[in-house]
């Protein structure tokens, strides 16, 4: 799963050297949204403040140039998709100097440190810090050229803008390491505040003595965000699990403010009002906080659903509030937060798990997306991806997986707890998830020898991770990961289970009576309709299976993380298909019935590649320039779920285009 329920994205090897980090696809394939997402940072430049940067956490560099009511991809960090960028810092002398800290979501322990001269134009990885999970990045206030880096190996510095560096904490130090958060003194580039995962350290001569800062902060406490005062450097806070600490003596000595309730305190950002240094919001698990008079009082503005991750306040106008987000995207407020709306137009950071078009109306969308909870479940737009709603009232925020639509109309959807439906004239979910299996007892009556079988229907609940719904004129079938189910139906009741002893099914197809079902790492095949299932089987070294598809000829294939097979004989013998295909990495291969083709995908390239012979041969086909889950051909032209980039659809003017003969 995407937030941080999946382990995410793809395994990268770090690129080396110089390198153009400018989108260059961006203007080929068009994002359709939905719009919003996970947000990571914003920052802003001190020459022109409407110019706003935001981090994501899957290496892109998003921009706004009108105070963050509009966005448009801006750059891409790395080579991958696995970069977290939680710091944006701009040159205050010279604004086209930009640095941009990683760290890697797939191995922790790396990350780099990005530097651009032009503006965002070109982008180099530093070579000092080239590999380092950095977590934390200031620029000395009094002197543009010092940068201060916290990384999970200690802080570092450098004098020249980044050319070179000095470590200034002590190499392989027991507890000055894991460094969450950096403070440079506005006055004196030498005093440094560090936060760690276990309290505070700070240095007042660049290293050369470190104090344990300690005082009044309760023991084990994770220190997320630190800042000085910038009109009196004395006066210092910093937020850590255990609540918000302030200090009045440069850090000898802390005290607990009060007034935000313990549920609410994993605070991950402090930010002080440039133009009020009594204003100071606090970016909490559970929203936003501010307090007027330094701490004495706090209130809560916005709502606690609200997962903040960093906070901007205008310089020259401090009613106006930019919030970073957890799948709210970004949040503004142009009356010092008192409200806050959405403002996400084109920023989509979604993780779309399914599109489907309506098959009375190719122009109505609906798409499934995960991890979004409340902000999520089901968007549909009426204008093939122009505007979109919200569509997931009665799915109480659960991720959407499969969408299908039956001959009446009405929509489907598995969920990860269980199956929900809308009819077609409804604006609400409601769970069709009856399960009714019979079981089968013997007994034998009294004055006689010979047992007697009796059927009993026991009524359970689908409760179960539904990865995939097929609906087919015969049944609808689902797979789970309680096991397979069928219903007979349209849904009202289903039956089936655990298949050969196994329960975690990601995929099921079917064609007549012939239904083909996938967990991660085994096939399974069923010639009566479900009735009876053999193994079917697939080579022991694969382990994930992402998808499978079944042509109206027979054909079995299966995409996974080790390639694409095939399958002539109902999953008896395999062919590993490198005709054309990668060898790794495969997302989706699906059946395009209206042009009687297979269409392949891969979370490695953006690249659609087509077979028109079952699946033996395979040619390239347009390169999207984003990583793939599946592909849909909706009015003529291609249009794809991605794991972070929403709904994107190939340009009508494309010369290759998805109806192409």
């Amino acid at each position: 799963m995407i937030s941080r329920e999946f382990s995410r994205k793809l395994l990268i090897t770090l690129f080396i050297g110089l390198f153009c980090a400018t989108i260059s696809w961006a203007s080929q394939w068009t994002i359709l949204g939905p719009d919003g997402g996970d947000v990571r940072s914003l920052s802003y430049d001190p020459h022109n403040p409407d110019h706003i940067f935001l981090g994501t956490s899957t290496g892109t560099i998003f921009s706004s140039t009108d105070g963050g009511r509009n966005w448009s991809r801006f750059a891409h960090l790395g080579s991958g998709d696995d970069y977290v960028l939680d710091h944006v810092a701009i040159d205050p002398q010279n604004p086209k100097h930009i640095f941009v800290s990683a760290w890697s979501v797939e191995n922790q322990q790396a990350g780099d440190l990005f530097r651009s001269h032009d503006g965002g134009k070109n982008w180099e990885a530093l070579s000092g810090m080239r590999g380092k999970s950095i977590r934390a990045l200031a620029i000395s206030a009094s002197d543009s050229k010092v940068l201060v880096v916290g990384a999970l190996d200690g802080i570092f510095r450098s004098k020249d803008s980044g050319n070179s560096w000095e470590r200034l904490s002590p190499a392989n130090h027991a507890e000055i390491k894991n460094i969450e958060s950096i403070a440079v003194d506005p006055k004196d580039p030498d005093v440094v505040y560090a936060g760690t995962w276990h309290l505070a350290w700070k240095t007042a001569d660049a290293g050369a003595h470190w104090q344990h800062i300690n005082k009044g902060m309760i023991d084990d406490s994770d220190v997320f965000s630190i800042i000085v005062d910038s009109t009196n450097p004395s006066v210092v806070y910093a937020s850590a699990c255990s609540g918000i600490y302030k200090s009045e003596s440069a850090g000898d000595l802390f005290r607990k403010l009060q007034g935000i309730p313990f549920s609410a305190r994993r605070t991950r950002v402090l930010k002080q009002d440039p133009s009020n240094s009594q204003v100071v919001y606090a970016g909490t698990t559970e929203g936003l906080w501010k307090t007027m008079d330094g701490g004495k009082t706090w209130k809560q503005v916005t709502n606690s659903e609200i997962v903040v991750n960093d906070v901007l306040v205008d310089p020259r106008n401090s009613q106006h509030v930019l919030l970073a987000t957890d799948r709210s995207g970004v949040m503004i407020s142009d009356d010092g937060a008192k409200t806050f709306i959405a403002s996400n137009h084109g920023y989509t950071h979604r993780y779309v798990s399914s599109i489907l078009a309506d098959k009375n109306d190719q122009n109505s969308i609906l798409v499934g997306v995960v991890n979004d909870k409340e902000w999520g479940g089901v968007f549909s737009s009426p204008d093939a991806g122009q505007h979109w709603t919200q569509k997931s009232a009665g799915l109480g925020g659960k991720d959407v997986f499969a969408l299908e639509q039956a001959s009446n109309g009405a929509v489907v959807a598995g969920t990860n707890r269980g199956i929900f439906l809308m009819e077609r004239s409804a604006n609400a979910w409601r769970p069709i998830n009856t399960i009714i299996n019979e079981k089968t007892s013997r007994a034998t009556k009294k004055g006689s020898k010979k047992a007697v079988a009796t059927k009993t229907a026991v009524r359970s609940v689908l409760d179960a991770r539904v990865s995939e719904i097929e609906i087919t004129s015969k049944r609808w079938l689902a797979a789970t990961s309680a096991g397979v189910y069928s219903s007979s139906n349209q849904g009202k009741s289903w039956s089936g289970g655990p298949v050969l002893g196994q329960k975690e099914f990601i995929s099921v197809q079917a064609n007549g009576d012939v239904i083909v079902a996938a967990t991660r790492s085994n096939v399974v095949v069923s010639n009566d309709g479900g009735t009876t299932w053999k193994q079917g089987r697939l080579a022991s070294y694969v382990s994930s299976i992402r998808g499978l598809s079944l042509t109206p000829d027979g054909e079995i294939l299966v995409a996974a993380r080790e390639g694409a097979f095939r399958s002539s004989d109902s999953g008896s013998t395999w062919e590993h298909i490198l005709n054309g295909l990668p060898d790794k990495n495969l997302s989706s291969i699906t059946y395009d019935s209206g042009r009687k083709r297979l269409l392949a995908t891969s979370t490695a390239t953006g690249v659609v590649f087509e077979s028109r012979d079952s699946g033996r041969s395979w040619r390239r086909g347009p390169d999207s320039g984003y990583p793939l889950r599946r592909i849909s051909v909706v009015r003529g032209r291609f249009m794809a779920a991605t794991p972070f980039d929403g709904v994107i659809a190939q340009p009508e003017s494309e010369v290759e285009s998805a109806s192409a003969e």
